[in-house]
C-alpha cells in the first residue's frame, strides 16, 4: 500500500532505523537504547491523523501495531506497553510503540522529551534490528 509520492519526514528517519515493511506500514526502531521503541510509519503522503485513513487501513494499522506489539514484547518484555500517536512535533502520522519497564530513564512519566536520546552501537544494533525481525517474521508466519 506504498503511494509513489510518500517521502519519510526527515525527523523521523535521523531518529529511526528501518526493522521491517510491513503490508501498510513501515516500522522503525527508535535509536535510542534506553528504551525498547518501536514506530509505525504508514507509507502514505499527506497523513497526519489515523481518522486520515480509509476504514479499512486504520483495520490494518491496527492490526500491525499488534504484530508489531508483540514482536516488541518477545524481545524486550516489559511491565507497560505504551502507545502514541502524537504528532505535535512530527506531523506525519506515526504511532510509538514503546515498552516500559518499572525504573526505566523516564518511568513512570513519558519518554518524549525526557533526556537525550543514548544511540546504538553498530553491533547492538544490528543485533536488535535482528532480533526484530526475526519476531515479526515468527508472529506474521
Amino acid at each position: 500500500m506504498s503511494k509513489p509520492d510518500f517521502v519519510l519526514d526527515a525527523r523521523l528517519e535521523a531518529d529511526t532505523r528501518l526493522v521491517a515493511s510491513l503490508a501498510l506500514c513501515d516500522v522503525r526502531l527508535m535509536n535510542d537504547t534506553r528504551y525498547a521503541w518501536l514506530v509505525l510509519v504508514p507509507r502514505q503522503a499527506g497523513l497526519v491523523e489515523i481518522t486520515d485513513l480509509a476504514a479499512n487501513e486504520q483495520t490494518l494499522l491496527w492490526q500491525e501495531v499488534n504484530r508489531a506489539s508483540a514482536a516488541l514484547r518477545e524481545i524486550a518484555p516489559c511491565d507497560k506497553l505504551n502507545l502514541g500517536a502524537l504528532g505535535n512535533i512530527v506531523r506525519q502520522l506515526h504511532v510509538h510503540i514503546v515498552a516500559r519497564r518499572e525504573g526505566d530513564a523516564a518511568w513512570p512519566g513519558p519518554v518524549w522529551g525526557h533526556g537525550h536520546a543514548q544511540p546504538y552501537a553498530d553491533t547492538s544494533l544490528a543485533a536488535r534490528l535482528d532480533a526484530l525481525r526475526q519476531a515479526l517474521a515468527k508472529i506474521t508466519g
